[in-house]
């Protein structure tokens, strides 16, 4: 199973300084990949309650977001081996044209590093921003799949569809990596997965409730990717790796909970088929200090767990 970590590019600590440290940081102690998220706004009255706060407010830290593609690109020119991912883009918030052109220009630039986690999104204050209907956002991110992938695969390229349309054209540059960057499906249910089966390398949830939870939905997949004769598709999960003094108890969410723990929970998802574990440390963007010395710390910690 590989192992990847979150960059610091929320709140406090979204700096060129703390994106440098944890970049190269992981690096040297062996992650496989660097990730990122996306979030265009912090809405002060949101329309669409953020379901793990009490409040429904998103967390402060996002009050500040550094964007996903361009820090990556900054990492790539700081990095020489580390994956560079995103968990996840939203994809209506975009155009298949320019978005596919940004992820080709960070593969190349990068050697082939780029990796793609997408989903359809949540917030109709984000969506209202970007100017997309947040009705049939499901359908909209699949004919945005199939027309990335035309323009990453042909040349020249036409495509027309209900949402998008591009004009025959000639379109570069191509990704590096043949025949396109990874791309990992986020969400859960159905259409997730299914998504992830017809579209995409694989599946990227996060936060699972339970392992448990998690091993069913991982069998939902793998039946699905059978019927579509696919014999094989990854599980890029993104957890947490919350190490804590004393454990929570009963019903603690996966990678929460002190070091022994979380390793054992590191075995049972490379048990039930979890191709990658991204870490997510409270340390590293969530809790809103400029200092970065107790994520680093948290990161030589599960790296330490995960081998």
């Amino acid at each position: 199973m590989r192992v990847g970590c979150s960059l610091p590019q929320l709140g406090l600590q979204a700096t060129r300084e703390n994106v440098v440290r944890v970049a190269q940081r992981a690096e040297e102690l062996g992650y496989d990949s660097v990730w990122v998220l996306e979030r265009l706004l912090w809405p002060t009255e949101p329309k669409d309650p953020y379901p793990v706060t009490p409040d429904g407010k998103l967390p402060e830290t996002y009050q500040i977001v550094l964007d996903p593609i361009e820090t990556l690109t900054f990492v790539a020119a700081i990095t020489s081996r580390v994956e560079l991912g995103t968990s996840v883009l939203v994809l209506p918030y975009h155009t298949p044209i320019e978005l596919a052109r940004r992820i080709a220009t960070l593969d190349v630039l990068s050697g082939g590093r780029a990796r793609v986690g997408v989903g359809i999104g949540w917030s109709r204050d984000e969506f209202e921003a970007a100017g997309t209907p947040f009705e049939r956002r499901g359908l909209r991110a699949d004919e945005f799949l199939h027309a990335m992938i035309a323009l990453w695969t042909e040349n020249p390229v036409s495509f027309k569809g209900d949402f998008y349309n591009i004009p025959e054209s000639i379109v570069g540059p191509k990704p590096l990596k043949r025949p396109h960057p990874p791309i990992y499906v986020g969400g859960s249910g159905k259409g997730a997965l299914e998504r992830a089966v017809k579209h995409g390398n694989g599946w990227n949830p996060s936060g699972p409730p339970s392992i448990e939870w998690l091993e069913t939905e991982i069998n939902e997949l793998r039946r699905l990717a059978a019927e579509a004769g696919r014999p094989s598709i990854e599980v890029v999960l993104r957890g947490i790796g919350f190490i804590m003094d004393q454990s929570p108890g009963p019903g603690r969410m996966p990678t929460v909970g002190t070091l022994g723990e979380i390793a054992q929970d590191i075995r049972r998802l490379r048990d039930i088929g979890v191709s990658e574990l991204i870490f997510s440390p409270p340390e590293i963007g969530w809790i809103n200090t400029p200092g970065i010395e107790a994520g680093l710390r948290r990161l030589e910690q599960l790296i330490e767990i995960s081998r």
